[in-house]
């Protein structure tokens, strides 16, 4: 087994109080999916359908590629709003899933939760 070493940082999911360790290389997703974790919804993996889309409440992150202007407007990323397969973290991070946190999938079945 090889040991990780790379430089890592706090991410702190509010709605699950879910805090997990994420390499300053990788994404905030890739992050969470690599300890098996599950408080952020995992979608395409990619930026291409905004499943993952949470607002950075402290700290700083650092883009990884575009981020779809689909799913965040300018305005919304300079309010701290991304898509989590899209940034890495630079400094610990406090973060909320946006919209109401449900989870996305029950018992492997897509469903949806009515206002």
């Amino acid at each position: 087994m090889i040991l990780d070493t790379r430089p890592k940082v706090s991410v702190h999911v509010a709605q699950t109080n879910e805090t997990f360790l994420c390499a300053n290389d990788e994404s905030l997703l890739q992050g969470m999916l690599r300890l098996g974790r599950k408080s952020i919804p995992v979608g395409c993996v990619n930026g291409g359908c905004g499943v993952c889309k949470v607002h950075v409440l402290e700290g700083q992150c650092r883009p990884l590629g575009p981020i779809s202007r689909a799913h965040v407007s300018a305005a919304e990323e300079a309010d701290g709003l991304t898509l989590a397969c899209r940034v890495a973290p630079v400094t610990a991070i406090e973060l909320k899933v946006v919209g109401k946190f449900e989870k996305p999938f029950s018992k492997g079945f897509a469903f949806t939760v009515n206002p």
